[in-house]
């Protein structure tokens, strides 16, 4: 079984909580990575290695207060590998889009991953 991984938010990074026995994938805060690819290619690999035996659900549950263009790519990235999960049968997945009350950017950030993503996405306002 794969082993957790917290990583804790910092100024310029999310807090990321993957939970494989549970099939849920957190990823909160603000993401302006100075090396996007440094931060985010290790949760590819770890995307990498769940795809092999992934839980009959998935949920990829995204709360970001604020994200550049470069983790824009990174999060259709995992979000495309899950995508390829779920048309292939091997987990039901959903992600659920989380937003401040009255955040119309990231209301809408949400809206334009659905309309990229063939399977559920919820639009989650909550209170910010």
């Amino acid at each position: 079984m794969e082993i957790q991984l917290e990583l804790p938010a910092t100024e310029k990074t999310p807090a990321v909580s993957i939970k494989p026995d549970q099939g849920l994938w957190e990823i909160t805060g603000c993401s302006i990575p100075e090396n996007a690819d440094r931060f985010y290619s290790p949760l590819q690999d770890r995307m990498e290695h769940y795809a092999l035996a992934p839980r009959p659900k998935t949920t990829l549950r995204v709360a970001l207060t604020y994200f550049n263009s470069s983790t824009s790519k990174y999060l259709l990235d995992l979000m495309k590998r899950l995508e390829d999960l779920h048309a292939a049968g091997l987990s039901q997945v959903m992600l659920e889009w989380c937003y401040a009350t009255g955040d119309l950017d990231m209301k809408e950030a949400g809206e334009d991953y659905r309309s990229l993503l063939d399977f559920p996405v919820k639009l989650k306002e909550i209170d910010g």
